[in-house]
């Protein structure tokens, strides 16, 4: 079970006390924030390839309509970081220290750069989780965020982006502007006050997190000289909307009797959500678009981490976590209702088996691990904000990774516009034992 599950299974019992509305976000005045996620629109599902395809997308200007037209090259670019065996990043080197390979056929580094090159432009966008999910960690998200935002060089520009699929601003280096924007989701969630925050007028994310990072690789970068960057802080829980799933909806194994019940009528109403919300691409389909993109990922997670734990160890942390996100959630919560919603959590949490919390632990895992791969496919990495101090060492780390990449690039000897994936290899000359941390492939362009 994830941990938008282990939260939501006490929100559900606050919200069957409490029902709230949810109005739609406003509309926005610029057409470009307007039109954002209009290409989610273009994506058609092929069941019997089991994958989706983008149509070719069109834009409108005034009352005319034009072709956004992609200019593709033949350069095949992308930045990696070189590492010795105790992890410390490998400077000076040259383009002639660079050995590369497509598909095991040697090539020739004919663009090279350093990653802190202030010539080439860094457009970046945050992707921010404010949904449901995310109720006990928005404000040390949007904190982050904020750190993110200080971080920016004078010539990068930043787009911020939700899991509504919501442009909420634009490139810029307004960093008072990017600050006001981010602030502003903290109050959506707090609007009118109420039991929980869960006033009159509330308004959180629609956990979209995935379509969103589809929607900013087909519309937000265009320009082919620039380095794009992605920021995806989230906690990845449309997962389960996804078509082609690789979470089912089920319930948990070796339930007590008393909460089977309860288990058997939230699984309905999960599977009704997903039938009337369910994307039109897979998981697959997110990590080819990524790896078809120019971007870098790195994947930010609110929250505990799974990946690298021992299983027995990723259980513990699973019990562990589950009682601090209640004790926060109380913590909003009057004394009057306290008693009995700590009553009614702790009947369906305590009584678990091992097999249970098992389960539940691997379905976590499981969602992590999905955002941990889309990183590590674009050559970006994961981590995880477990603590609101750790988000400025986190967001240095990014920023001095970024600075820290070389930018290589050459024209490949395979000429064919064939929509292919290539494989690409880079190793240190005389250096072996060095890492590299980038993308390993590439698809073709299409004639």
């Amino acid at each position: 079970m994830s941990k938008w599950i282990i939260q939501c299974s006490i929100l559900s019992i606050v919200l069957n006390l409490c029902v709230p509305s949810f109005p739609h976000a406003q509309t926005q005045n610029k057409k470009k924030l307007k039109d954002f996620g209009s290409s989610l629109e273009k994506l058609k599902w092929d069941p019997i390839k089991k994958e989706t395809v983008l149509e070719p997308s069109r834009s409108k200007t005034g009352d005319e309509e034009i072709d956004v037209i992609r200019v593709e090259t033949s350069l095949v670019a992308w930045d990696v970081l070189v590492i010795d065996n105790h992890g410390n990043n490998i400077r000076g080197l040259t383009a002639d220290d660079f050995q590369v390979s497509e598909d095991e056929q040697p090539q020739t580094v004919g663009h090279f750069l350093l990653g802190d090159n202030q010539t080439v432009p860094r457009k970046i966008v945050l992707i921010i989780d404010y949904s449901g999910s995310q109720l006990p960690c928005i404000r040390n998200s949007v904190d982050a965020a904020k750190v993110l935002v200080d971080s920016l060089a004078p010539k990068d520009r930043l787009a911020i982006v939700t899991d509504d699929v919501e442009l909420l601003v634009d490139f810029t280096q307004d960093k008072k502007l990017l600050k006001k924007k981010l602030e502003s989701l903290v109050g959506r969630t707090k609007q009118d006050g109420g039991f929980l925050g869960l006033g009159k007028g509330q308004q959180l994310g629609k956990s979209r997190q995935y379509s969103a990072f589809m929607a900013a690789l087909n519309e937000m970068f265009t320009e082919p000289e620039q380095r794009e960057i992605i920021v995806f802080q989230t906690d990845g829980d449309e997962i389960y909307r996804l078509r082609d799933p690789i979470i089912p909806p089920s319930i948990p194994p070796d339930l007590p009797p008393e909460t089977r019940a309860d288990a058997e009528m939230y699984l309905a109403r999960r599977q009704q959500a997903i039938l009337e919300s369910q994307t039109v691409f897979s998981l697959a389909d997110v990590y080819r678009a990524a790896e078809k993109s120019r971007a870098t990922v790195y994947t930010v997670i609110p929250g505990y981490r799974l990946v690298g734990l021992s299983p027995e160890n990723q259980i513990e942390r699973v019990k562990t976590e589950y009682e601090r996100s209640r004790d926060i959630i109380l913590a909003t919560i009057s004394k009057e209702k306290r008693a009995e919603i700590i009553e009614k959590a702790d009947r369906q949490w305590r009584p678990l088996s091992a097999a249970n919390l098992k389960a539940r632990t691997q379905e976590a895992y499981k969602v992590q691990l999905a955002l941990a791969a889309l990183a590590t496919r674009t050559g970006g990495w994961t981590d995880y904000l477990e603590r609101p101090e750790q988000a400025a060492s986190i967001y240095s780390r990014i920023f001095s990774d970024i600075n820290q990449r070389y930018i290589i690039g050459y024209y490949p000897t395979n000429k064919e516009h064939d929509g292919k994936r290539r494989a690409i290899k880079v190793a240190i000359k005389g250096h072996p034992e060095y890492t590299i941390i980038g993308r390993r492939s590439y698809y073709a362009p299409v004639n």
